[in-house]
């Protein structure tokens, strides 16, 4: 075709373009584009559907493989949660992941094979039903309090499931190696087509591009001054001359409603201004009443929760009690009142050594009257003033995990024992007890944790757990070690402040702080 001819088919289009109007050429621009689009999205997606359901199939068996290990790994979770801590949630877990384990859809084979995969499919099978065999019997001794029969089974179970991830793992990598082999095969078919489809794409949207611009630029010509005139306006320059457009169609509209529009806002732009100046104010104003009456709420709760309440509280026991002669009930509730009021009052604050221990003996007598006699506190003080500076709130919590920890099962003939020496750099001092002692990994996991940043710390309180390698038992170590250990190295600026030692026979705990001379 000449360039003469490609001219005059040029012209004809346009002519016949501008006889239609705006809305008509639009939708016919849309349509069309919705329809070469529509082609070019099915076209793709359908090759990539195909891609992905070739790849997918291949690589099902894989995946399939990967949830049935998932399932295992819960149930044999569960089940070491449920033998550590013996709670409804973790046996309610564990039932519900041995059965989706049990009843998970895994074509693996149940027969003996010479072929290398179905052999190792019917290898896993067994293992697998031999482990949820050992991890039911487990728990059903566990249930059963038959704590040997457990272990034994225990061990037994673990066992099985590692020789299972071996085999799992095995035959992970087997399909895999045969799934590689399809996935080659089909890649190269899919690139192929893939070739064609990106040169019929682009001579589609070639061909999209030629007709949508002829269309598309019968439309965009007329407006280009609607877009300098809107562009000014956007630059906050109202003086702009007006179309005074003649014209009935599409465009004679649009003119003479953007001059309705410009006269309206040349009027209108004063009238915005002081209303958007009122209700700035207004929504100031709003502002500072909702904070207003924000702080009077918080205010109220405070109020609501002001510490001298409980003082007085008990102290108004105290007085009932001395008046009905409860001398012993009357000493417990001042010491109670003495106990809280140094606790909120020293929060953040320094102390004294001679304040701390005073502390302790009134936390002690409350646990002697919750305990009677189970523990015995002993003190080898000096008969001098302890007026050294201290962090507040630094003896009570080791002589509480002395007791919740070290002597918890003993039911008699516990002893806490706080001793003080005066040495030449430092004031030694060490609380000891003679309970169950203090394991070397809880030791090591409580200075690592102390050694670590805020994060590791903020882990530690959620956690408050330390796990013992050496036995199946969970030891519990509360945070408040961790605490003062932090406090004590901050407050000094060294790290030789605490120390743990344990008996020579495993037996009793002793904690040791070193207060240096300032």
């Amino acid at each position: 075709m000449t360039g003469i001819g490609l001219r005059q088919l040029k012209e004809k289009f346009t002519a016949a373009v501008n006889d239609m109007s705006i809305r008509r050429r639009i939708m016919m621009t849309v349509l069309f584009a919705f329809i070469v689009i529509g082609i070019l999205v099915i076209t793709i997606v359908r090759l990539n559907k195909n891609t992905m359901d070739s790849i997918g199939s291949s690589f099902q068996t894989n995946t399939n493989l990967d949830n049935f290990s998932t399932l295992l790994s819960q149930t044999e979770t569960a089940m070491e949660t449920y033998i550590h801590y013996r709670s409804f949630e973790s046996i309610d877990l564990y039932y519900q992941y041995r059965d989706k384990a049990e009843s998970a859809d895994i074509p693996l084979s149940i027969l003996p094979s010479a072929d290398t995969v179905y052999q190792k499919e019917y290898v896993v099978s067994r293992l697998a039903g031999s482990f949820i065999r050992c991890t039911e019997n487990t728990v059903n001794a566990r249930r059963a309090n038959n704590l040997i029969a457990a272990d034994r089974l225990y061990s037994k179970t673990l066992q099985c499931y590692a020789l299972l991830k071996k085999e799992i793992s095995e035959l992970n990598m087997l399909y895999s190696k045969r799934n590689a082999l399809y996935y080659n095969r089909t890649t190269a078919a899919i690139s192929t087509i893939t070739r064609i489809c990106y040169i019929i794409i682009m001579l589609i949207f070639c061909l999209c591009f030629m007709l949508v611009y002829l269309i598309i630029s019968t439309i965009t010509q007329p407006l280009t001054d609607i877009s300098t005139v809107a562009h000014q306006l956007a630059e906050r320059n109202f003086d702009v001359p007006l179309f005074n457009r003649t014209t009935h169609d599409e465009i004679g509209n649009i003119c003479q409603a953007f001059d309705r529009m410009i006269i309206s806002i040349r009027e209108y732009i004063d009238t915005i201004w002081e209303k958007a100046i009122k209700e700035n104010e207004l929504y100031e104003k709003e502002l500072e009443m909702k904070a207003l009456y924000t702080d009077a709420q918080l205010r109220s709760l405070q109020n609501q929760i002001n510490p001298h309440f409980l003082f007085n509280t008990l102290n108004t026991g105290a007085q009932l009690a001395m008046m009905e002669d409860a001398d012993k009930t009357c000493y417990f509730l001042e010491q109670t009142s003495d106990f809280f009021r140094y606790n909120i009052q020293q929060a953040g604050r320094d102390s004294t050594i001679e304040a701390e221990l005073g502390m302790v003996d009134n936390f002690m007598y409350i646990m002697q009257v919750r305990f009677g006699e189970r523990y015995e506190f002993i003190k080898d003080i000096p008969d001098v003033p302890c007026s050294a500076r201290i962090p507040g709130m630094i003896f009570q919590p080791i002589v509480e995990n002395c007791i919740k920890h070290g002597l918890k099962n003993r039911q008699q003939g516990g002893k806490i024992i706080i001793k003080l020496e005066r040495q030449t750099d430092f004031i030694l001092v060490s609380i000891s007890d003679n309970g169950c002692g203090f394991p070397q990994e809880v030791k090591a996991g409580i200075f690592a944790m102390a050694d670590a940043d805020s994060g590791i710390l903020l882990q530690a309180a959620e956690k408050d757990t330390v796990q013992d390698s050496g036995t199946s038992e969970r030891i519990h170590t509360g945070t408040g070690l961790i605490n003062v250990i932090s406090r004590l190295r901050l407050f000094y600026h060294r790290n030789d402040v605490f120390d743990i030692s344990t008996g020579p026979d495993g037996q009793g705990t002793t904690f040791i702080i070193r207060i240096p001379y300032v």
